[in-house]
């Protein structure tokens, strides 16, 4: 179980700065759950590291999803609904769920979060780029493993120096856009026409079988609901991914990492990916599972800088969010050597879903 005061307060936070600006549907309902102590404690049934306002929401999404006709989902924009929060959505968000408590309580307490947001693809692929190839990739906390498909994606890089920057294979199935800014002082970056891969394993405490209805429906929910092009984009690199799926392992991010580092051959530079998945984790106990790896890495991360980056890149105040400022995430690329950091750098600033990418100098 987890304590109720630390639900309403990730709810708080989550409603200020993960979801405002961004999704209008979750920054209402995650806000006025965190002054419900009814509402927010239906995730106090969830382990701690995984009570997170996503998980609630998730749960949510999926029950609404298997009532499409209730009024509720006319706030739902992935199942339809053209309405806008209002003054009737929370009072229908908090009946929904609470006459359903039980429901809500065994996702929450079985089910964990496993977004997987296929566009933060081209917020990793600049940075993988800058590893000589091809390169055996293993992403930690990978779901489903769509992010180890980035080298099967199309890419369009909008920026105001070169217009548009194009990559990925041409007749790519999926075809992702990002704005790619300069910070002051940076130049923009190689972005090559391909970047080979020839090993991908994916580690995950869960691994998701797409092919297991049940668990695709999961996914689909945990989806940002008022975000049905995050939904449209899953659904094809799913179709891509049963085409060319990943090795999977089932472990612990840091108990079985070297089991699962194992499976990518030594003779290819090997890549540890993560993105989003340290919050979950003790980011100090990864760090040194990376170090005890016994061979040479990269560790290519797309995570907040507390949870990440600080841990062998300290003391960059510029990589936090100011006060009143929306959380973003930093892309960092880490070298690892005999058990010790050999470089690491931050190479930039994103927004949380892949849509934008600051680069640094």
């Amino acid at each position: 179980m987890t304590s109720l005061d630390l639900v309403r307060q990730r709810l708080s936070a989550f409603a200020e700065e993960e979801a405002h600006g961004v999704s209008p549907l979750y920054e209402h309902l995650s806000a006025r759950a965190a002054d419900d102590p009814e509402v927010a404690g239906l995730l106090t049934a969830a382990p701690e590291r995984f009570a997170h306002p996503t998980l609630l929401l998730a749960a949510a999404h999926r029950l609404v999803q298997a009532e499409p006709f209730h009024p509720l989902s006319r706030y739902y924009p992935s199942l339809g609904g053209t309405h806008g929060p209002d003054d009737e959505t929370w009072p229908l968000f908090r009946e929904f769920l609470l006459d359903r408590a039980d429901g809500v309580r065994h996702l929450v307490s079985t089910r964990s979060t496993q977004t997987n947001e296929v566009r933060r693809a081209a917020l990793l692929y600049p940075a993988l780029a800058r590893v000589a190839g091809p390169v055996g990739l293993l992403e930690v906390g990978c779901s489903a493993g769509l992010l180890l498909g980035l080298d099967q994606y199309g890419y369009r890089y909008q920026t105001q120096q070169a217009g548009q920057l194009v990559a990925g294979p041409a007749k790519a199935a999926l075809g992702l856009h990002c704005a790619l800014e300069l910070a002051p002082g940076a130049e923009l970056p190689k972005i090559p026409r391909s970047v080979k891969v020839a090993a991908k394993v994916g580690l995950d405490r869960a691994p998701a079988d797409l092919a297991d209805e049940e668990t695709y429906v999961w996914l689909e929910a945990c989806v940002w609901a008022d975000q049905p092009e995050r939904l449209r984009l899953f659904g094809v690199a799913a179709t891509v991914q049963r085409k060319s799926p990943p090795e999977f392992v089932t472990g612990d991010a840091v108990a079985d990492l070297g089991a699962a580092a194992a499976r990518v051959p030594e003779a290819l530079p090997l890549v540890v990916m993560t993105s989003n998945v340290l919050p979950y984790l003790s980011g100090a106990e990864f760090v040194e599972a990376l170090r005890g790896l016994g061979r040479p890495l990269w560790w290519l991360s797309h995570e907040g800088y507390g949870a990440a980056l600080e841990h062998v890149l300290p003391d960059r105040a510029d990589l936090r969010p100011g006060v009143g400022e929306a959380a973003f995430g930093v892309v960092g690329l880490v070298r690892f050597e005999d058990g010790a950091v050999r470089s690491a750098r931050a190479l930039g600033r994103t927004a949380p879903h892949g849509q934008r990418l600051t680069w640094l100098p």
